[in-house]
């Protein structure tokens, strides 16, 4: 089980890489490594420390569980928490929130009390 959450961990952090255009050396060096040991964590020859997760998911902007996503034993433990329970890492959407330019936080606004005329009609 162990080795395949490293591949699942590794492929994640390979697709995000990618998503915003990093190279493995930059992604090092951000969290003081080499790139040899992205390169391992990538392929999942190599598990990730706690602290270099932590790491990771701030360089990469990810919240933490983004690294568990799909993994099949974290949704199984999704299932078993509390019904009706949201999870929301709300330092993750304060710092993405705090990161938008002016216009992109005023179509937020707009968005949201759009979803918010539409929740109080339903109720």
């Amino acid at each position: 089980m162990e080795d395949n959450f490293n591949k699942h961990l590794g492929n994640k952090l390979k697709l995000r890489r990618l998503a915003l255009g990093l190279t493995q050396t930059k992604v090092a060096k951000a969290i003081n490594v080499t790139f040899q040991q992205i390169q391992k964590y990538e392929k999942g020859t190599n598990g990730v420390s706690s602290i270099r997760l932590l790491q990771l998911a701030n360089y990469l902007k990810v919240p933490i569980n983004y690294f568990f996503e799909d993994f099949p034993d974290y949704a199984a433990n999704l299932d078993k928490s509390k019904e009706g329970h949201l999870n929301v890492n709300y330092n993750f959407l304060v710092r993405l929130y705090s990161e938008l330019n002016n216009e992109q936080k005023i179509k937020f606004s707009k968005n949201l009390q759009i979803s918010n005329v539409g929740i109080s009609k339903v109720g």
